[in-house]
């Protein structure tokens, strides 16, 4: 194939972006891990699967990052998961310097490529991930609000016994606790949800998609969630690769933009080959901002103890 993605991680979450991104024949993936021998087997595996699935797509394991070379997509997962009891910012001095380190060395391999972050905690990993590849920030976006999204959309859809392809959802600030869903543009068919279920529902259902990643690490116990995670990376993927202009909530560094500067916050943006293009604003109410504002704060808390661990 004409184009080339990296996965770094080769865990649940890695895996199943290659997966996703070969079955969809988005482009060849290598997909990379320091553990040796798991990178390769688990290439070996799903190309062995290629026939079955009818994709021509190629999936390389390895352990170095040769054969990353002219990437134009680098997805990077790599990072220990979250357990029980775990929040996503408990992560973040393993996964800082595991995330420095696989960018630095892919950076230096593809350096015209897009980068696309799904390490925990996502925010803050997206800091150390624009300093340590030295891209423009428009190259390294953080996948976070496809997820959040899209985990509103399946509540309202169940909730509301309507298939997952009428429904849209807007979930915007940091990937955590704080994250803001906004009901108002969260829609089915077009029609508002705020005219089709009751404020106390809906208030749940917002509470449910703050804590949909939690929920699952309670559930797995030894794990957290990896299928919607990387459906969510490599639909980011496409969109960059195809240059659909396709826009969705993605992690973005700000510059003025909703009156925050200088740091990664979920938004919507314009995805197209240059990666994000364009952010959207759109004019929040004043309890949105608030809570915008809070989730702001959350993540300035923790670009702040990024500063003092020396990222």
């Amino acid at each position: 194939m004409l184009q080339k993605i990296t996965v770094i991680g080769a865990g649940n979450v890695g895996a199943t972006c290659a997966q996703r991104a070969a079955e969809k024949e988005l482009a060849d993936v290598v997909l990379v891990d320091v553990v040796e021998g798991m990178p390769q087997g688990k290439g070996l595996d799903l190309c062995e699967a290629s026939p079955v699935e009818k994709h021509d797509a190629l999936i390389t394991g390895t352990n170095d990052y040769d054969a990353t070379a002219d990437s134009d997509i680098i997805i990077v997962t790599a990072g220990i998961a979250r357990k029980p009891g775990m929040s996503r910012d408990d992560l973040i001095k393993t996964n800082a310097g595991i995330v420095n380190t696989v960018c630095k060395e892919a950076a230096k391999r593809s350096p015209k490529a897009v980068m696309i972050i799904v390490s925990n905690p996502l925010d803050a990993m997206c800091h150390v991930a624009l300093k340590a590849s030295g891209f423009p920030s428009e190259r390294v976006i953080g996948m976070a609000g496809v997820l959040d999204s899209a985990r509103f959309r399946f509540f309202i859809a169940e909730a509301l016994n309507v298939s997952v392809e009428n429904t849209h959802a807007f979930v915007l600030g940091g990937h955590g606790d704080t994250m803001v869903p906004l009901p108002r543009f969260s829609t089915v068919s077009g029609i508002p949800i705020t005219e089709l279920l009751p404020a106390d529902k809906i208030a749940a259902m917002c509470q449910r998609t703050a804590q949909g990643g939690a929920e699952i690490v309670s559930l797995l116990k030894t794990g957290s969630a990896y299928y919607a995670p990387a459906s969510s990376a490599v639909e980011m993927a496409e969109a960059i690769l195809k240059d659909k202009k396709k826009i969705l909530p993605c992690a973005v560094y700000l510059n003025g933009q909703y009156g925050y500067n200088d740091l990664y916050i979920g938004v919507p943006v314009k995805l197209g080959v240059g990666g994000a293009e364009q952010v959207i604003e759109i004019k929040l109410t004043a309890d949105e901002k608030a809570a915008l504002d809070k989730s702001a704060d959350a993540v300035r808390g923790l670009v702040k103890l990024l500063g003092e661990l020396g990222y």
